[in-house]
């Protein structure tokens, strides 16, 4: 968890530019850091307080979140439907450590939708990890959908046919012996028919 936060607190202060900002940075790290009591408190008023910006919001979410305090939930899962791919799979790796008993009904509400398809590989891959009872229904549904349309959106058609292969369940075979058809799957639907029970 540590080197994913130094990572995050890395990519964070690369896109500072003021002097104002910096300086917020650095407090915010430092709260996070120290051993005093409320200091949770503080980062949870943090999520919900008008106008601060996304990456502090970012760093106090991952903060709470790796300590297994729920009041991260909400500000995740935003996180994890953001447009930046590295901000989603952020936000997924800490939902995934949460353990809040939301996490795989959002995930699967973000997989399945067919508006956000583009932003869906993050939580497909939540999903499989999660192992959740939401989590087949949704990646057969979301590959199922893919495959009937004129985008198949390939990354994230991938990433059902390798999470329903990680997953082992036998209701996914019909639809990765469809998914074996396409070229780009062909492999990877061939390696999870494998991995059925």
């Amino acid at each position: 968890m540590e080197e994913e936060f130094r990572a995050l607190l890395k990519r964070v202060r690369a896109e500072l530019v003021t002097p104002a900002e910096f300086a917020e940075y650095e407090r915010l790290v430092a709260l996070v850091r120290t051993g005093r009591g409320g200091r949770r408190d503080e980062l949870a008023a943090l999520l919900v307080a008008p106008e601060r910006p996304l990456w502090a919001r970012e760093i106090a979410a991952f903060a709470l979140g790796a300590e297994r305090d729920r009041r991260a939930f909400e500000t995740l899962v935003l996180l994890l439907n953001y447009r930046e791919p590295v901000r989603c799979a952020t936000a997924a790796f800490v939902l995934a450590r949460l353990g809040d008993p939301r996490t795989a009904r959002a995930a699967a509400a973000l997989a399945t939708n067919p508006l956000r398809t583009a932003y869906a590989l993050h939580p497909v891959r939540l999903l499989t990890e999660l192992r959740a009872p939401e989590s087949v229904p949704a990646l057969l549904a979301t590959l199922e959908r893919l495959l009937a349309a004129r985008d198949h959106c390939w990354p994230v058609a991938r990433a059902c046919v390798e999470g329903l292969g990680a997953l082992g369940d036998r209701r996914a075979e019909d639809v990765l012996v469809a998914a074996r058809r396409h070229d780009r799957l062909r492999v990877a639907a061939h390696d999870a028919l494998s991995r059925l029970r």
